[in-house]
This record gives C-alpha cells, sequence and structure tokens, in this order.
C-alpha cells in the first residue's frame, strides 16, 4: 500500500482529543469519539494490506498477526511494564488487586469485557484505573481474529462481492450499537458486536473504492464535510448522550469521507491540512501516545483523589508527548525493521514470553491480594452499613421478586401515614438512618429497592433484565396497600444518559392514582472509597474532612426539571458547600464507599432533608 501522510494527521486529529478529553480539556466534551476514527482508520488499512497479500497470493494467518504482534506488543508491553512498577509503588492493596487482573485481561486482549463488567467508561472512578484504554486494543484484536479469514472467503469464494456480504454486517452492527445505547449502554460502549461496523465501514472502504467525483468544488465540500462531521463528534456530542449508536455517526463518516478524499484527490484542502508536518509527526506517535497518556493520567487523578489543576494538566501532556516520542522511536521502530530479532519465530517466542510474563505478574497480585505489606499503615477500618442490604427489601439481582413482602419490608411502623420508599441503592442507603430519626419521620416506611434499577417505569437493562417488571410490581404494591405517599431515590447520575422523560412519566402515572411523589435528587459521590481519601489526606497533613465531589453539581437542576407535579429535595444544598462535600463527621464516616451512606451518614442525612410525615408534614429548609 502506498504511504499516505494525510491519514497520520488524521491519526493525530483522532488521538489529540481523546488526550485533551481524558486530561478533563471541558472544551471537547466529545474528546473520547477519537476512538472511533482510530477504528474506521484501522478497518481501512489492515483490510489494504490483506487486500495486497491475497492479490499477490501471498496470503498468510501465520504472517498476518506476526505483522499485528511487531506493529502491537513492543510499545504495549513496554506500557504495561512501566504501569506495572508504578502501580507497585502508587496502588492501595485492593485497587492493585483489581489492577493486576486488568493487566491478565489487557495482555491477552478480552479487557474490553473485563472492564464492561468492572466499569463504565464515564464512571466517577474510571480515571483511576490505569488500564481502562486498553478496552480499544481489545475490540480491534478480537475483530482481527475473524476478518483476515473472512476477506480471504469472500475474496476467494464469493466473487469478492464485498459490498454484498461486508454491507449486512455493517448494518446490523449498527443497529445493535443504536439499541444498545438504552437497552444496555455498557455493554454497547465496549463490545464487538457494537463495533464492527465502525471497523468494516473502514474496510469497506478500502474493499469497494468509490470512485472520485467528477467536479473539484465536490471534492473539496466532501472534505470539508468531513471536517466538519468530525467537529459535530467532538464539540456537540458528550458523555451524557448515547454512544455509540446514531451519534457515532459523526466521527465514523467524516473520517470515511476525509479518507476517501486523500484517496481520490490528494491536493483538496482537507488532504493538505492533514499533512502539516506537527500533525504528521503526532500521527507517527500515535500509538504509543494513546498508550502512554492514560496510566499517566490515572495515576496523577490517584495520588489527588480531585481535578487536576492546569498546571498539572500542561505538565501530564508535555510528558505523554516525550515518553510517547521515545517509545515510538526506541521501542516501536526497531521492532518494525528488517532485523534477526524481527523475524516470526523471534517475534511469536517475544510475544509468547510477554503474555506470560504478564498474566504472572497479574495473577501474583490478584493471589497476594494486593501485596498489602506495601502500606502497613492502612488499615481498611469496617464501617456500619446497617441491614439494607438483606437481599429482599433491597434486591441485588439474587432474589426473586416475589419474594419481596410488606411486612418484612417495613421498616418503620407505628404511624397513621405509609410512605413507599421505591429505587436502586442510593434510596436503599437511607434505611440503616431511618430508626434513629423516626419520631421526625412519623411514618411507616416502606423499602422497595433493587440495585441498578431506577424507579423509573420505562426504564429496561440487558444488565437487571427484571428491573421491568419490578417496576410494574411497585404499582400493584401501591394500589393494593392504598399507599399515599411515594419517595423516589436513585443514581440519577448513571442514568442521565437515556434521558429524564420517563422519570416525568412515572411521576405523572402516580399522581394519576392519587399519590403524593418526592424526588430526593442526587446524593454526594466521590472519586474513590472515603477512607482511601482519608487515608492519603492523612500521609498529606490534611485536616479538612471535606473533597470535592467527583460528580457534575448541576444534575439535580437537571432531574428537578423532570419532576412536575412532584416535591423535589436536592441533598447537596443540605450537605455540600462550594463543591465540596464531608466525607466524615466527629470521626465517623458517613459514606462507606464512594458515595453510598453508612449508617451515620444516612442518619445525618435523614435529619436534615427527608419530608417529615406528622401533623405539620414540614419540609426541611435549605441553608
Amino acid at each position: 500500500m502506498q504511504y499516505r501522510r494525510d491519514i497520520e494527521g488524521l491519526r493525530a486529529v483522532a488521538v489529540l482529543p481523546v488526550v485533551l478529553f481524558h486530561f478533563g480539556i471541558s472544551a471537547i466534551p466529545g474528546g473520547f469519539s477519537g476512538v472511533d476514527i482510530f477504528f474506521v482508520i484501522s478497518g481501512y488499512l489492515i483490510s489494504g494490506s490483506l487486500l495486497d497479500d491475497l492479490e499477490r497470493g501471498q496470503f498468510s494467518i501465520v504472517n498476518f498477526y506476526w505483522r499485528r504482534a511487531r506493529r502491537i506488543l513492543p510499545a504495549l508491553v513496554f506500557v504495561m511494564l512501566l504501569t506495572c512498577i508504578a502501580a507497585l509503588f502508587i496502588l492501595l492493596p485492593s485497587d492493585l488487586r483489581e489492577f493486576s487482573l486488568s493487566i491478565i485481561a489487557a495482555s491477552t486482549f478480552w479487557s474490553n469485557v473485563f472492564f464492561w463488567k468492572t466499569s463504565s467508561y464515564f464512571s466517577i472512578d474510571a480515571a483511576l484505573r490505569p488500564l481502562l484504554h486498553t478496552w480499544s486494543l481489545s475490540v480491534e484484536e478480537q475483530y482481527y481474529i475473524f476478518a483476515p479469514i473472512l476477506m480471504f472467503l469472500i475474496y476467494r469464494y464469493i466473487g469478492k462481492r464485498w459490498l454484498t456480504t461486508l454491507l449486512p454486517i455493517i448494518l446490523c452492527s449498527f443497529v445493535v450499537a443504536v439499541m444498545a445505547t438504552s437497552l444496555a449502554p455498557t455493554a454497547g460502549f465496549y463490545l464487538l458486536p457494537t463495533r464492527i461496523w465502525e471497523l468494516m465501514l473502514g474496510a469497506l472502504l478500502m474493499l469497494k473504492r468509490p470512485p472520485p467525483l467528477g467536479n473539484r468544488f465536490l471534492m473539496e465540500s466532501v472534505g470539508l464535510a468531513g471536517f466538519g462531521l468530525l467537529a459535530i463528534g467532538f464539540f456537540a456530542i458528550s458523555e451524557s448522550d448515547p454512544f455509540p449508536g446514531y451519534n457515532a455517526l459523526y466521527p465514523c463518516i467524516g473520517t470515511a469521507l476525509l479518507i476517501y478524499v486523500g484517496q481520490n484527490s490528494p491536493s483538496t484542502v482537507a488532504s493538505r491540512m492533514l499533512e502539516v508536518r506537527p500533525l504528521v509527526w503526532i500521527g507517527l506517535i500515535s500509538y504509543s501516545l494513546y498508550l502512554v497518556h492514560w496510566p499517566l493520567n490515572a495515576f496523577a487523578h490517584y495520588l489527588s483523589f480531585q481535578k487536576l489543576d492546569p498546571l498539572m494538566t500542561g505538565a501530564m501532556l508535555v510528558a505523554s508527548l516525550a515518553l510517547a516520542a521515545f517509545s515510538w522511536k526506541f521501542v516501536e521502530q526497531p521492532f518494525r525493521q528488517k532485523r534477526t530479532f524481527t523475524a516470526p519465530g523471534p517475534i511469536f517466542a517475544f510475544s509468547a514470553l510477554a503474555i506470560v510474563v504478564l498474566c504472572a505478574g497479574g495473577a501474583a497480585g490478584a493471589l497476594g491480594n494486593g501485596f498489602p505489606q506495601r502500606f502497613p499503615d492502612y488499615v481498611q477500618r469496617r464501617i456500619s452499613v446497617g441491614d439494607w442490604r438483606n437481599g429482599i427489601c433491597f434486591n441485588e439481582g439474587t432474589s426473586r421478586i416475589e419474594s419481596w413482602n410488606m411486612e418484612d419490608c417495613t421498616r418503620t411502623r407505628g404511624f397513621p401515614t405509609t410512605v413507599f420508599l421505591w429505587g436502586d441503592s442510593f434510596a436503599a442507603h437511607y434505611v440503616s438512618g431511618l430508626g434513629a430519626n423516626i419520631n421526625r419521620l412519623q411514618a411507616n416506611i416502606v423499602e422497595y429497592t433493587y440495585a441498578g434499577c431506577p424507579p423509573i417505569l420505562s426504564y429496561y437493562s440487558y444488565a437487571r433484565l427484571d428491573c421491568g417488571r419490578f417496576n410494574r410490581k411497585a404499582l400493584d404494591i401501591i394500589l393494593e396497600a392504598d399507599i399515599k405517599t411515594v419517595i423516589l431515590s436513585g443514581k440519577w447520575s448513571d442514568y442521565e444518559v437515556r434521558g429524564f422523560d420517563g422519570l416525568q412519566q412515572t411521576i405523572d402515572t402516580l399522581r394519576a392514582l392519587g399519590v403524593r411523589v418526592f424526588v430526593i435528587g442526587q446524593s454526594p459521590q466521590f472519586p474513590t472509597d472515603v477512607r482511601k481519601i482519608a487515608f492519603f489526606a492523612k500521609r498529606q497533613n490534611l485536616d479538612d474532612t471535606s473533597w470535592p465531589m467527583a460528580m457534575d453539581p448541576g444534575i439535580n437542576e437537571r432531574v428537578r426539571s423532570f419532576t412536575k407535579g412532584a416535591t423535589f429535595i436536592d441533598p447537596l444544598k443540605f450537605l455540600c458547600s462550594a463543591g465540596r462535600c464531608p466525607y466524615s463527621d466527629r470521626g465517623e464516616f458517613m459514606y462507606f464507599d464512594y458515595g453510598h451512606f453508612s449508617s451515620a451518614g444516612a442518619t445525618l442525612a435523614i435529619s436534615k432533608y427527608w419530608p417529615a410525615f406528622g401533623k405539620d408534614n414540614a419540609l426541611p429548609k435549605t441553608k
């Protein structure tokens, strides 16, 4: 294949927004879509390489994986080894244990599945996972397990009918991706079936090359349109929007248009813009830059547990570029040249040894529980949380919905008013504070909660298949028990990606039944377990027991706009000030993890802002 400087520039256009987005530059809210640009480029280039082999009669699976190993593994192993060394000195035991598992996943190219099961890409603690970014490499390598065989079969036995065979796969994958944004957003983001269409879009562009447009003006327009679509992806999309799916069309189609223009009319303005030297240089180091920037970001966040200041962000950017340039020159380039150690035998031996060593190190860290002896002064102090995680009133997906019963789940008793507490774990975590506030509440509180299942009747999730049935049953319980007051609470920050229209519809349904509705907004969330924050704060001789919240404080105003007809309560106005929230009070932790209340925290929270149901039926006043 002919070398194309414009594609190097396009790689730079892909990697820079990713890096800046990860470093917290809010001016590029959709910077994460740069990964989708990489997928299209990868599909295009690798398919071209395979097509060359097929046309010359030199197709070989062994040679294909030899080239992939030379391209991918040296820099990846280099960065992972550096990351492991840093992790040994920085990560606390529980985090080192999880990191060790991620080493095994990343080195065997299934980290996308691992992180799908353990972390959302946009979750609060995502920035603390040093190998999270390897999910995209796993998607690519999983794709290239079957892609060469598929291309060979189409070329040899289906008469090179690329469009006929690949287009249905692209369309099916895209439909699955669109559906996943509402049904299984985390799986849709991480897993191969929803990303195949992006890689195959690039492949189809190579294999079924569209002819150039006869008009120079049209070609120029296509190139500028490609830049325009990339700009929409970078600046008009954010992590709160469904992704991938329809929104992934902007970066993917934009990339395809720019590749097409460079393929057929390299003298256009768009192609010349991509060929400027700074962009080409960044494109050359883009793979190493992608690899090194995220561990630097993760460790910096881990050592501070808060948003980084501009000076630190600038230092990380410079360090990332310098380390990437070093990796490209002294690690990537030697393995791409024809030398004795880059022959197939040595490369496959190196690959096998590297994977074995990394997996062995990961297994040692996992089996050694993160080597707690590294931090003898760190003790994972137990925190009282009450009995709200009993598996029945709070269902964690392991109990039958029919096991719930009113008698066992009535948490306070002896009052004329019955109140139905409905939601997920961010509703259930209030339960341990009810008893201490019983005289103020003056109500029989009935708990009806399900992990990861918001009190939204229209909500559906493949991760929680029973969620819809659970929520529908809530209406039956409310009617049968003649309940006239309902409190809705949840981890609203997790559900914003789908919008809050369903919350408003649920409130309208309850109001139609004659029910009074209270909605409790998002309570504080921290970047990690508050015990870790306290440990590092103590090491830095910090006396302040408040910490910046790791969430957008504007979330509650956005929830409030979908609660017409209900009484909305904003916990942040009672618990936080100037973006900082206390994580302990008089020596007691108010949370037992990153955001769920402990017994002490729930007691304090209820006393501050829960409604009372006595004669005055009073609501607390904000500060």
